[in-house]
């Protein structure tokens, strides 16, 4: 099997954890100090860190700790989620705490470019449906979810709601082109081969 065909991301299942406020930037997602990190390695520990930890204690509720959540892959989240800085950090710390999808109304688009590098799945829909998915979540935290990209609709409890995505965000998902390092990786040979045709390296 090829590098591109186990990138293929089609479908996202699993329970899901509620965060409705609207305007969560990338500094409640990873506060500055931890940019000084030389690696990704442990940047799921951050996420929402000072949200979570009070003068050094653990704020149980929080649905980043609530055991509730503690197997979530789904992240329903408000309006604008993920404005504020570019930092490629605050997608990384998403995706290593567990999480593999994001709902939400609407996204800041650098944000949402970010999650997409790293097979994080940004989708939107309206305020309506975000209000019914949270119902949902707090009657049943182990309801299951799917997001099916192919349909475009999210399902749970023999109900659908549709969401959206850009067009080309989405095929590259669905054929695997969503992480440029894998394309990069799996085509070394020929880069390699077109290196020595470039004429101005030529040059000595």
């Amino acid at each position: 099997m090829s590098i591109i065909q186990e990138k293929i991301i089609s479908k996202i299942q699993g329970t899901a954890m509620p965060k409705p406020a609207n305007d969560q930037n990338t500094d409640d997602i990873v506060p500055a100090r931890f940019l000084k990190e030389i690696t990704f390695s442990k940047m799921g520990n951050y996420a929402y860190y000072d949200e979570r930890f009070k003068e050094g204690k653990k704020i149980e509720e929080h649905p980043f700790n609530n055991s509730k959540y503690a197997s979530a892959k789904i992240l329903v989240a408000g309006a604008n989620y993920g404005c504020g800085s570019s930092r490629e950090h605050a997608p990384q710390a998403l995706k290593r705490f567990g999480i593999n999808a994001i709902i939400a109304e609407s996204f800041s688009e650098i944000f949402a470019g970010n999650c997409a590098s790293i097979g994080l799945i940004g989708i939107t829909v309206s305020k309506e449906n975000i209000s019914k998915l949270i119902e949902t979540i707090n009657e049943n935290p182990k309801t299951e979810f799917t997001i099916d990209l192919e349909k475009k609709k999210i399902l749970f409890n023999e109900k659908e709601i549709p969401f959206d995505i850009i067009e080309a965000r989405r095929q590259s998902f669905l054929n695997g082109t969503w992480d440029a390092m894998a394309i990069l990786q799996k085509n070394e040979s020929k880069i390699k081969e077109l290196e020595k045709k470039l004429a101005y390296l030529q040059f000595k």
